[in-house]
């Protein structure tokens, strides 16, 4: 028995593809979402998921390590790696674009890199989804925002099990919980088909070593013993519930975009968040004039079915007029984006509650 929490059509299946023409990037395929919760287990996911729309490629861009914030993130990760996985020998089933699995290697990990997506040139990374036909085992692995992808969660992990023939595992995840407190629609996307608490992670295992939040409470991480792996995970607590107003961030944008249109706008944050916020906005009769992202490999390319173009922050603020008002998709980032802009717009931080509630809020 499955409950329902949510239901939104069209959304992008792959958020963070980018386009090179804005034609390319409206004919993108799209996907519903029907969020729901099972009775038995309490896992949330995606019950109109298809794994089959999706394609990772070159062109798929999520790579958050341009960001000093994130950077500070990824050392904090590593220090949890490191006080249970030093000198052992490491997968990390999921590496995208590499950067963390170079971190873990200048600091002396022994760490092969499994990703389809990856565009280097280590010969420590096979370019290819996980299975157990690759034949790779280590002491431990990590698995860094890839089981929100799975459609069957636990299947994934018990082959990750079998194939690696046990060992330890280190898994980061967003948290849903953070998404329901700080009411973020735009955190709820088609290539995510599971939404995980703390306490889903925690059944999943007999063993668990260490568990918790990271990134200002957005993610969870688990350091568990793959050989307690649970199959067959069940939950007691009561169905979960939408909080009320779970998308009013959407309407009060439009508010403060619609009274003073002259006074320009952007979305700082070209990533899923962005990506999704955006969309809505534009769907909703209004637009903003930039979408921003310090990622080069996005700026110039246009966004999923959208068709916005990416800019850079330095193309942005030269066409912003100062007092313009910049949407700031993740408030982890705020203090960065006010540096690097110079204090000289209005900044609304969508994922908080003084926005949500009062859209004449700001943060000074």
């Amino acid at each position: 028995m499955k409950h329902e929490l949510y239901r939104v059509a069209d959304l992008p299946v792959l958020q963070n593809r980018t386009f090179a023409d804005p034609a390319s990037a409206r004919a993108s395929a799209c996907a519903d979402m029907v969020l729901v919760q099972d009775a038995v287990s309490g896992l949330i996911f995606n019950q109109a998921f298809d794994a089959d729309k999706l394609s990772y490629d070159s062109d798929y861009q999520n790579e958050q390590a341009h960001s000093g914030q994130f950077q500070q993130h990824l050392d904090d990760v590593e220090a949890i790696i490191a006080r249970h996985f030093k000198a052992r020998s490491l997968i990390e089933v999921g590496c995208g674009k590499g950067y963390f699995l170079e971190l873990l290697r200048s600091r002396g990990y022994a760490v092969t890199g499994i990703d389809p997506a990856y565009e280097g040139d280590n010969a420590a990374v096979i370019k290819a989804p996980f299975t157990r036909g690759l034949g790779l085992a280590a002491d431990a692995i990590v698995l860094r925002h890839v089981l929100e992808h799975i459609a069957d969660p636990v299947s994934f992990l018990t082959e990750i099990a079998d194939a690696n023939q046990g060992g330890l595992i280190y898994i980061e995840v967003p948290c849903f919980d953070w998404i329901l407190e700080h009411r973020a629609w735009f955190d709820l996307f088609y290539e995510h088909v599971n939404y995980f608490r703390l306490d889903d992670l925690r059944r999943l295992f007999g063993n668990v070593y260490e568990a918790g939040h990271l990134f200002g409470g957005q993610y969870l991480y688990i350091v568990a013993d793959l050989g307690t792996l649970c199959t067959r995970p069940q939950q007691s607590e009561p169905p979960l519930q939408l909080p009320a107003g779970f998308t009013g961030s959407l309407e009060r944008a439009v508010q403060v975009i619609q009274d003073d249109p002259q006074r320009g706008s952007a979305i700082w944050g070209a990533s899923s968040k962005g990506v999704i916020y955006s969309l809505f906005l534009q769907r909703a009769g209004v637009a903003v004039d930039q979408v921003v992202d310090i990622n080069p490999a996005k700026q110039g390319r246009y966004l999923p079915l959208s068709g916005l173009r990416v800019s850079s922050p330095q193309e942005a603020q030269a066409a912003l007029p100062e007092g313009a008002n910049l949407f700031v998709m993740n408030s982890n980032y705020l203090e960065e984006i006010k540096r690097m802009t110079a204090g000289r717009y209005v900044y609304h931080a969508v994922d908080s509650a003084s926005f949500q509630q009062l859209s004449s809020e700001t943060v000074k």
